[in-house]
């Protein structure tokens, strides 16, 4: 298993900015960078999902960026082998692998690992996508009622996988060890900036995304699977191209979604991380990059290029 005690991470909501600050931190460093976005994973929808323009990506090498289709499922699991690779090569190469991204599910199964839970059965799991929700919470309520306690019983997904686990485990879901192993005490930097700031950096992202043409990037996008689908203003913009909604009520949409969406984040960090605080809105870009760039040497992480 790939050690993740020699990666520098930089993390932290949507709209921060950190892709910049990442290219420039890796460029400074003599560094290369993975990506860590659910969406930026994806092949197209550039504008949508919000990618690092062309000259970010010509700063440094990226991985994980744009590298996947959107007819394929991604979860965290495929995710974290990706990332094993990745790095791995990077490593090989004697370069600093910087992981740079804001979804915590993915980031979390960087820095704790993944639990020992069984594979997906195609046969179990055929069976039970043709129960009812009911049926399903009934299902899980009978095999283990603590965890049933406490996950989200509407979730049609995570209902089916937890019944999974519990039937092919052969034992209760929390009789089988955390989702997470334990965390690994990795050394990053977690970035934000003040509340009306970045609402207002994702707000103008937004009407840019607009500008530049999100909508045919939309209409021509064609078929996607579960998990590309629930990109952030994909629903909104399919809904204004079906005449359900005006342009002016899909860019607010699409801002308050995102705005939500990046206080999420902000809760998420604060709880699952122990990366150190920075907070973007009190530096310059140069100020930012050459402290990060200073903390990543501090950790010893950085190979050469001082």
């Amino acid at each position: 298993m790939t050690d993740f005690h020699d990666v520098f991470f930089i993390v932290g909501p949507t709209a921060t900015g950190k892709s910049e600050i990442g290219a420039d931190v890796a460029a400074t460093l003599g560094a290369e960078i993975v990506g860590t976005d659910a969406f930026q994973i994806y092949r197209g929808l550039d504008l949508l999902t919000a990618k690092p323009d062309r000259v970010t990506l010509a700063r440094v090498p990226h991985h994980l960026i744009g590298t996947m289709s959107i007819r394929e499922e991604m979860n965290a699991e495929k995710f974290r082998r990706l990332a094993v690779q990745a790095t791995s090569e990077i490593h090989s190469r004697g370069k600093l692998a910087i992981v740079v991204g804001g979804s915590g599910l993915y980031l979390k199964a960087l820095t704790h690992g993944l639990s020992s839970a069984p594979a997906a059965d195609p046969d179990l799991r055929a069976g039970l996508n043709e129960l009812n929700l009911h049926d399903l919470q009934k299902e899980l309520l009978g095999l283990d009622p603590e965890a049933a306690s406490k996950i989200d019983m509407k979730n049609r997904r995570r209902l089916v996988r937890a019944i999974e686990v519990c039937l092919l485990g052969g034992q209760k879901i929390l009789g089988q060890g955390k989702e997470w192993e334990s965390d690994v005490g990795s050394n990053g930097v977690f970035v934000f900036r003040e509340r009306d700031e970045i609402y207002e950096r994702i707000n103008r992202r937004v009407e840019a995304m607009f500008e530049n043409g999100v909508i045919e990037e939309v209409r021509n996008a064609g078929a996607m699977s579960e998990t590309a689908s629930k990109m952030i203003g994909l629903r909104e913009i399919r809904e204004l191209l079906d005449g359900k909604m005006s342009i002016l009520q899909c860019v607010a949409a699409i801002q308050q979604a995102t705005r939500r969406y990046a206080k999420r984040q902000l809760t998420w960090f604060r709880r699952q991380t122990n990366f150190q605080l920075l907070n973007l809105s009190l530096l310059s870009q140069n100020e930012a990059v050459k402290e990060i760039s200073q903390l990543a040497r501090s950790f010893g992480v950085a190979q050469g290029n001082d």
